[in-house]
């Protein structure tokens, strides 16, 4: 190799090691003269209110007892996420029957309690709630051993 080439090499390959870190060095202050990035997420999850009657079972025609009085059992299956609960109105819709009960196999966090001509079912919190109801009627004074319609009308809202 000829010195004057040689020499051609060595400048190159000098200048390139004396440029290199000059092309980094700009390309980090690019980097780090940029203004500082955050971010912040907000996550909402929001949970839309449910209440739903998942089953409400009674049989089509009340059953006579051995005394003449009517009865039948309903049972109500009901679903909430309502933080307050909810209540579910048990009235009559029909006017032939009388002297009329109700009865509830003990549910935790379930109360019944009369108001006025109907019955009012009630939880104070969510959750899925199976409640089963022994309807007690008198036997009808105008029609005794006829058959009888369901005559009990389920409402529900929420607290």
């Amino acid at each position: 190799m000829k010195p004057a080439h040689r020499r051609l090499s060595a400048l190159a390959v000098s200048l390139g090691l004396v440029l290199a870190p000059a092309a980094s060095q700009g390309e980090a202050q690019i980097t780090t003269l940029a203004p500082a990035t955050s971010g912040a997420l907000d996550f909402r999850i929001v949970i839309p209110p449910v209440m739903r009657v998942l089953e409400n079972s009674h049989p089509p025609q009340l059953t006579s007892g051995a005394d003449g009085s009517l009865g039948g059992q309903q049972r109500l299956v009901v679903l909430s996420n309502m933080k307050r609960g909810f209540c579910v109105t048990l009235r009559l819709r029909s006017p032939d029957v009388e002297q009329w009960q109700v009865r509830a196999d003990p549910e935790p966090g379930v109360t019944l309690q009369p108001a006025g001509q109907a019955y009012r079912l009630c939880s104070d919190r969510p959750g899925r709630y199976t409640m089963v109801l022994q309807h007690q009627f008198g036997a009808p004074a105008h029609a005794p051993g006829a058959a009888q319609v369901w005559p009990v009308q389920t409402d529900i809202t929420a607290i």
